[in-house]
């Protein structure tokens, strides 16, 4: 029994987006949207684009509808340098030094716009004396 290759259907971003909203707006499940949009009339053919929208719902969760039009297929070249897919996620270390380091740094500005209004204060009430 010969098994036949099956070319991988390729849905576009709107289609992709389009299902989700659908999806969330209505309340429908996994398997009800399957139906709805992809046309499945059986368990296994629900199973088949289940995992499809779980796969969707996933990354428009964490990404956005942008997230959705990005090109996921393939392995990255190295040799080129171009990297295909999403991002890696970020160590929770780093990810927590590059926080603390960012909450410094509002302080620090926040720091600057005060002494700097202080200043200003400062020379425009010298000012007013010289007057």
């Amino acid at each position: 029994m010969d098994k036949k290759k099956q070319k991988q259907k390729k849905y576009s971003s709107e289609f992709k987006i389009c299902v989700i909203m659908d999806m969330r707006e209505h309340h429908l499940g996994y398997r009800e949207t399957a139906r709805k949009h992809f046309g499945a009339k059986n368990r296994v053919e629900e199973e088949l684009y289940k995992g499809n929208i779980k796969r969707w719902e996933r990354i428009y969760l964490e990404e956005g509808a942008e997230g959705l039009m990005k090109e996921r297929r393939g392995i990255a070249c190295k040799a080129s340098g171009c990297n295909k897919g999403r991002p890696p996620k970020l160590d929770k270390k780093v990810e927590e030094d590059l926080i603390a380091e960012n909450q410094r740094l509002r302080m620090e500005i926040e720091y600057l716009k005060k002494l700097d209004a202080l200043v200003q204060k400062r020379l425009q009430e010298e000012r007013k004396r010289r007057t």
